[in-house]
């Protein structure tokens, strides 16, 4: 015979852990009606029972809510959180990007003039006659190439987020700036002994004035000579030594004109050379300065970001792998 819906059925079912000791069992009925709400982590998707419903009123069902409710704000400020750090080294890669572009655009600027000046010019600008290399063409050229290799290296390192890449950025660019702190404590630490020195050294240099195969040194004297009005390292007497005789170059005169450095000592400048450029340098010492700090604050701009771009993709792999 067909049972009813109101006999008992001989299957029952297991006590769940939310129902608490020494509570009758729940039976399933052929309506499949509970006499417990059933847990639904927060949410119903039909409406039950009267009872049922009331079931958000008691302790349990507002526990189920603010759980929900916990979680959904845990999980939207992790969102807000990932978003802002997301559009912070987007920000910082673009920014990064954009200053190695400059770095680099700036070093070809410097190697193309050293260039043309290297073609152009011989070896201009030398004037001491034991580095003959160390020429104004050949500073800008080298410092022309160290510029462009550094600024490519993080360049391209913040477009791929390459880690050998901005390491190799931030070790390059580390070591030039420690180098620059070092070449200035030793500048002011030995400045007389490295005024002795260049004095020594450029008076040497005198002895090459004129000769063949140094066009350069030639060059730059009379150059400096006419511009700084001066004549000599020390004196005009400087060149007497070179000469022989009582006579100076013709770009220590006071109005230049051929042999005029064969007429009266009256018509020379005699102001020491060396004297004069240190005078022009620490008169514009202020844009000296002003020049280098800004340098070095590019310089630490340039190595926070790298490193703070390094330790990001760092962590973004061991979080991924």
């Amino acid at each position: 015979m067909r049972r009813s819906s109101t006999d008992e059925t001989p299957y029952r079912r297991s006590p769940s852990l939310d129902s608490k000791a020494g509570s009758p069992p729940l039976r399933y009925s052929g309506e499949y009606e509970y006499r417990s709400a059933p847990f639904g982590f927060g949410f119903r998707t039909a409406p039950g029972t009267q009872t049922a419903k009331a079931g958000y009123a008691t302790a349990q069902g507002r526990k189920y809510v603010v759980f929900y409710l916990d979680l959904s704000f845990i999980f939207l400020l992790e969102l807000r959180r990932c978003r802002m750090a997301e559009g912070c080294m987007r920000a910082l890669r673009y920014s990064m990007v954009f200053f190695n572009l400059l770095f680099w655009l700036g070093g070809c600027g410097i190697l193309g003039v050293g260039v043309w000046l290297s073609v152009t010019q011989g070896n201009f600008a030398t004037l001491s006659s034991s580095l003959p290399s160390l020429s104004a063409a050949n500073l800008l050229i080298a410092v022309g190439t160290i510029i462009m290799v550094i600024g490519c290296l993080g360049c391209v390192g913040a477009v791929k987020e390459s880690r050998p890449l901005l390491l190799s950025f931030f070790i390059l660019l580390l070591l030039i700036f420690l180098l620059e702190i070092l070449f200035i404590i030793l500048f002011f630490a030995y400045q007389d002994q490295i005024d002795q020195y260049a004095q020594s050294d450029l008076k040497k240099g005198l002895q090459l004035f004129g000769t063949e195969g140094n066009i350069g040194l030639t060059n730059a004297w009379s150059i400096v000579q006419t511009d700084f009005r001066c004549c000599g390292v020390t004196n005009h007497t400087d060149w007497f030594e070179v000469y022989n005789a009582t006579r100076v170059p013709d770009s220590c005169c006071l109005e230049y004109s051929d042999n005029c450095g064969l007429e009266n000592p009256g018509t020379w400048w005699t102001a020491p050379c060396y004297e004069r450029v240190k005078g022009w340098l620490q008169e514009n010492l202020v844009a000296l300065w002003i020049f280098a700090l800004c340098a070095a604050l590019t310089q630490i701009l340039g190595l926070v970001f790298s490193m703070t771009m390094f330790c990001q993709t760092v962590k973004v792999d061991t979080f991924y792998a």
